[in-house]
């Protein structure tokens, strides 16, 4: 099931009809604001059940509340919904978030951090277009940094991380609890921290329902229409497949549909990452586990404003994944 999801400023603000920045000046009591402004922002903020962020709203006077957020994931496919989330959670304090782009470039990243310590911003939060580690930024004394999506190779530093092994077990309890006894796991290349980390998770909550040795290739839908070939050619028995993204398991109902099998009749498939572009688009649509990267940018703020007051939370922090039921495992 579907977790309800948390109101936030945002969703006060479109209720409302003003900007994120009039809607946390009506709550937080600032700026000159008309009167019917003000009680429309606080009666969408009754009917939401919203509750302004403590952490935020306590911030020490004299800071410049700014952060900065520095990432190489140069399309935005992960870094966007974490700066959504972010931003939601800095909104309550007024807060605002500078994106920098440094495209796995180390000297553009240097770059990039000297001019966010030069507008004296009051943390930083680090993140990429992949999960796994990564060396720790330098970043001026008082400065906090957070690592969102990654995680920092230095265990002092406070890193937020995706929960990857417990969607690999969503994915799988759900596909033996719909009745699937042999199943497959398809993923990306070995190399890759995720694809291993997934395939590993899923692999051993399977155990014996586990049809054949987990297959690495590409993040593609190509390699998923190989993948479906090669376990065909094996001959190996199979109701069900895992798949380490949602490109990869597009590519395998595509070579099913094509062999004659039918999903989920013959063959369940679940996808990971929640890409609506593909899940949704997929025939049939995609079961999938979404790894929440909006409420992970949330509480990757929320640990970089506890740390500007002046408590940190160092470690790995994991942040549970969810599973998405469609047609691919329960047909409509």
């Amino acid at each position: 099931m579907t977790r309800p999801r948390t109101a936030t400023i945002r969703d006060v603000a479109a209720l409302a009809g003003v900007s994120v920045g009039t809607a946390s000046k009506a709550l937080n009591g600032r700026g000159s604001l008309r009167a019917d402004t003000v009680a429309r922002v606080k009666q969408a903020a009754e009917q939401l059940d919203f509750h302004p962020n403590p952490a935020a709203r306590s911030l020490h006077a004299g800071r410049t509340f700014t952060v900065g957020m520095i990432t190489t994931d140069t399309i935005g496919r992960f870094s966007i919904p974490l700066l959504i989330g972010a931003e939601d959670t800095l909104g309550a304090g007024e807060m605002s978030v500078l994106l920098c782009d440094a495209r796995d470039d180390p000297i553009r990243e240097q770059h990039h951090l000297k001019v966010l310590l030069s507008r004296r911003v009051d943390g930083i939060i680090v993140t990429g277009r992949r999960a796994g580690t990564r060396t720790p930024i330098t970043a001026a004394p008082g400065v906090p940094v957070v690592y969102a999506f990654l995680a920092s190779a230095a265990p002092t530093d406070c890193s937020v991380v995706p929960d990857e092994e417990g969607g690999a077990r969503l994915a799988v309890d759900h596909l033996l609890t719909v009745g699937r006894r042999r199943v497959a796991v398809v993923t990306g290349p070995e190399h890759h921290h995720s694809a291993r980390v997934r395939a590993r998770a899923a692999a051993d909550r399977l155990a014996g329902a586990l049809a054949a040795p987990p297959l690495h290739g590409e993040w593609s839908e190509a390699w998923g229409r190989q993948a479906a070939g090669l376990l065909a050619a094996q001959g190996i028995d199979f109701d069900a497949v895992v798949c380490g993204s949602d490109q990869i398991a597009r590519g395998f109902a595509d070579s099913l549909r094509e062999s004659g099998r039918s999903v989920p009749r013959d063959v369940a498939l679940v996808g990971f990452d929640n890409w609506d572009v593909i899940a949704l688009a997929a025939r049939p649509p995609l079961t999938s586990i979404d790894m929440d990267l909006e409420g992970l940018g949330r509480a990757a703020a929320n640990l970089l404003l506890r740390a500007i007051n002046g408590n940190p939370s160092p470690g790995i922090h994991r942040h549970s994944a969810k599973l998405v039921i469609r047609d691919s495992t329960v047909p409509a």
